[in-house]
């Protein structure tokens, strides 16, 4: 048996922030990150949406990039002392997925975070709070997944919380929320939302619910992102839309080994945070190379091409055609091709790639990859992904 799970409305269009106001309860709080939704006025007409509801606000704000748990334990005694019955949070992935966590621990104070981190094991939530989420990037799709990824900076590793309880009630898809959005970020969401896409198509567990919204979200990735990039309005409404899409397939389907690589790499380094996107980007071309050696693998990948109007009349012919075109994105988006490009020392990854390799091999996205992979495979896929190197076992 397999489970389909949405939240049960999501409203999108321009202006779709209004929606705040109809929702019904006495208490909100709402969660922000580092400042960009206050400073562009979104926060004050949030706050003022929920008013306009009936309810009292709370804000709950400064949610860092790559939420740590700290900051989500902080959040939810701030719940606890409010009492909230609805929990709102706007911004990119980041607040969201730490308000998220912080659901969890407000309605069970007594649970741990170790106890989270085993996949689909979370206590039964909507006993004290429903849950909105409003993203203010085009990527992680986190408004519509039962996926939350909060950092241990103690040990440097990022986790994966999943469990179906933590999607969203509500989510608010408003293009208006990403106008404003760096150029930068734009490229490193965008390539996020392919490779969900791309990921939850190949999986183990796509099926017929997950497959027309992988292939419809790819397609617009591949329409729209460049456009999105060199800030036409109308393509970066068309790319808010298209990683919602990205996240409706990859929370039912699942991912793969991009994202094991880019959660067990991204803060790992002491030359600099790998920003999640931008990790995927540089990972996804070795992946779906060491991913086609599997059959049914590349008859997936060959089919993406095939549908997305790709070149080539063989099967190896089109999965090139897929990567080239993956390639062709990097470049246009100025996102550098290896890990050795972006600034990682050579030193510190030779020292720490045996122990990264174990890490994403155990990361709770490595289960649903079309094609096995150990330790050892890794270590050998990541030094490609650090020299460039083809991918040839």
């Amino acid at each position: 048996m397999s489970r389909f799970c949405l939240p049960r409305d999501i409203y999108h269009g321009k202006g779709c922030l209004e929606e705040l106001k109809n929702l019904k309860g006495k208490k909100a709080m709402l969660v922000v990150g580092g400042g960009s939704m206050k400073r562009q006025g979104f926060l004050d007409r949030a706050v003022n949406y929920l008013k306009e509801a009936g309810m009292e606000v709370e804000v709950f704000e400064g949610v860092e990039p790559d939420p740590s748990v700290e900051t989500v334990m902080k959040g939810a005694e701030a719940m606890r002392a409010f009492e909230p019955d609805w929990i709102v949070s706007m911004g990119g992935g980041s607040p969201i997925d730490a308000a998220k966590a912080m659901w969890a621990f407000y309605e069970y104070p007594d649970t741990s975070f170790e106890d989270l981190c085993t996949p689909f094991n979370f206590p039964e939530l909507r006993q004290k709070a429903k849950f909105a989420a409003i993203p203010s990037t085009s990527g992680t799709a986190t408004e519509v997944t039962a996926f939350s990824v909060i950092t241990n900076y103690q040990t440097g590793v990022k986790y994966p919380l999943a469990d179906f309880n933590i999607t969203p009630d509500v989510a608010i898809v408003d293009p208006d929320l990403v106008s404003g959005l760096p150029v930068k970020q734009v490229a490193y969401t965008g390539m996020d939302a392919l490779t969900h896409a791309i990921e939850a198509y190949v999986s183990t567990l796509h099926g017929p619910f997950t497959d027309p919204l992988a292939l419809q979200a790819i397609e617009m990735v591949l329409d729209y992102l460049p456009a999105s990039y060199n800030c036409n309005m109308d393509a970066r409404e068309q790319m808010h839309y298209a990683q919602c899409l990205a996240g409706m397939a990859f929370s039912n389907a699942l991912l793969g080994i991009v994202h094991s690589m880019a959660h067990k790499t991204g803060a790992a380094f002491s030359t600099g945070h790998i920003p999640h996107g931008c990790a995927n980007a540089i990972y996804l071309p070795y992946v779906i190379a060491y991913n086609a050696k599997d059959p049914v693998a590349a008859g997936r990948y060959a089919e993406i091409a095939r549908r997305m109007g790709l070149d080539g009349t063989s099967e190896k012919a089109l999965i090139n055609s897929l990567v080239e075109k993956i390639n062709e994105f990097n470049v246009k988006l100025n996102i550098p091709k290896t890990l050795k490009d972006f600034g990682i020392n050579e030193d510190e990854f030779k020292e720490k790639v045996s122990h990264i390799a174990e890490l994403a091999v155990g990361d709770a996205c490595t289960g649903s990859n079309p094609r096995a992979i150990d330790p050892a495979a890794m270590e050998k896929l990541l030094t490609c992904t650090y020299y460039g190197t083809e991918v040839d076992f």
